[in-house]
């Protein structure tokens, strides 16, 4: 059962994902998705949602905007951009921005809104955890001029920077996208 704070922080949520400056034509399937699930379930700020939960990551782009920082990840062991749960946390831009500063330790980051990328992932089921989705906005991030990486040890195995294709990681052709949308629209905010 949700509650008068959760109906409003999900109405933040909401208002974000309808904000979204999306690049993709399918990323508007992505997001009428989204919205559906939303709809259906009123919890979905929660990780007590198993079917799946919103969550809001961040494509942290660097002072020159020509490179983006990366994080590997220690539970599903690959190259991921920042991001986590919300919590209940209905303003995603700000679930980003505080997975951001958490996992790189790059203090004085800014979120610039709306939100550039959506997507829905599937996390495999983890000792306790069954199969879900991640309901994922994705927010631009600018790290501050001389930004110094200092990534949490506890849930990454470290962090670099890469540039636009992101070649010199295995990472997916989704994630490759990503940077190249992050960077595109950081030189647009010069």
């Amino acid at each position: 059962m949700s509650s008068p704070q959760d109906s409003e922080q999900l109405a933040v949520a909401v208002a974000q994902v309808k904000e979204a400056n999306l690049s993709r034509w399918v990323e508007d399937d992505l997001r009428r998705r989204v919205l559906q699930f939303c709809a259906e379930h009123p919890d979905a700020l929660h990780r007590t949602c198993l079917e799946g939960h919103l969550t809001g990551s961040a494509v942290v782009v660097s002072p020159s905007r020509r490179e983006a920082l990366l994080i590997h990840h220690k539970k599903l062991d690959r190259w991921l951009q920042p991001g986590g749960h919300a919590d209940g946390e209905g303003d995603l831009a700000q679930v980003a921005l505080r997975e951001a500063t958490e996992e790189t330790g790059i203090e004085g980051l800014e979120v610039v809104t709306p939100a550039v990328s959506i997507d829905i992932h599937e996390i495999p089921t983890r000792k306790n955890e069954p199969r879900h989705l991640h309901l994922d906005l994705r927010f631009l991030v600018l790290a501050p001029d001389e930004a110094e990486v200092h990534p949490d040890l506890t849930e990454t195995n470290g962090a670099s920077w890469f540039g636009e294709d992101a070649a010199e990681v295995q990472a997916s052709s989704e994630l490759r996208a990503l940077v190249a949308r992050g960077l595109s629209v950081s030189e647009f905010l010069r």
